[in-house]
């Protein structure tokens, strides 16, 4: 068996298993996770010149982005959320940019502004953990 499927298979499980028995909280960090990942991704496609491979890359982050912006709750909280869907609108005009000029110094960018959010979002405690 190859063993890169085999370890591919392996992390569509393990990620199927944590999903389904993940809060909310633990989720979204995943999903934050998971673009910060794409994003190294992404520039390892840039510096191999694997132009295809950094635009489907770039576009998961976008859509991961999209996500967590999808799942703020404008209607109640609008004016403490704004800013907020206002940055997320901003990450992924940048990724839109980056993937058009095949430029790291732009994902890098945008990799800096989600770890902010992911370490406030990371200081939070799980209101399902928390006894």
């Amino acid at each position: 068996m190859n063993p890169m499927l085999a370890l591919r298979q392996y992390q569509k499980v393990n990620g199927a298993a944590q999903t389904s028995e993940a809060s909310p909280h633990r989720l979204v960090q995943m999903l934050m996770q998971g673009g910060l990942d794409r994003m190294a991704q992404a520039k390892g496609a840039i510096a191999r010149n694997d132009m295809a491979q950094k635009g489907i890359l770039i576009g998961k982050v976008i859509d991961i982005i999209g996500g967590l912006r999808e799942g703020l709750d404008l209607e109640n909280h609008a004016d403490s959320l704004a800013d907020l869907d206002s940055l997320y609108t901003y990450m992924s005009r940048r990724l839109v940019e980056a993937n058009a000029k095949s430029d790291p110094e732009i994902i890098d960018e945008v990799a800096r502004l989600l770890i902010t959010v992911k370490e406030g979002w990371d200081a939070i405690p799980d209101p399902q953990q928390v006894p």
